[in-house]
């Protein structure tokens, strides 16, 4: 019996205006954030935080659904300023955790709109 991929019932410019709406309330205060849906696939989306302060942080992310509800978080780069940095350093590596965890806690809230 082949597993059948459930897809989320918005995609596209739909699941990127729902992101664009809910994931600012949920960074930081002062964290500025973009979102923009992937070319390639309807159910993924790329991901910029500029984290607030002096650090000049920047993380780059692509969320793509795996069913309807779960998404899979995957770094794609940190910068510091203008610099590539490694994201190995400690700070950052919490930096990424919390950043992870809001992604996915933004998936789940918006699990009304993408459930069937």
């Amino acid at each position: 019996m082949k597993h059948m991929t459930i897809v989320p019932a918005i995609s596209g410019h739909d699941l990127e205006q729902a992101w664009k709406e809910k994931l600012p309330d949920l960074l930081q205060p002062g964290d500025g954030c973009e979102v923009w849906a992937d070319e390639k696939n309807p159910h993924s989306l790329n991901i910029h935080i500029d984290v607030a302060g002096h650090s000049l942080y920047s993380f780059d992310f692509h969320c793509t659904y795996m069913d309807d509800r779960e998404v899979k978080v995957e770094l794609a780069d940190v910068q510091q300023g203008s610099r590539h940095i490694d994201e190995h350093h400690e700070t950052v590596q919490q930096l990424i955790g919390d950043y992870v965890r809001r992604i996915r806690e933004c998936a789940q809230q918006l699990k009304p709109l993408t459930h069937r």
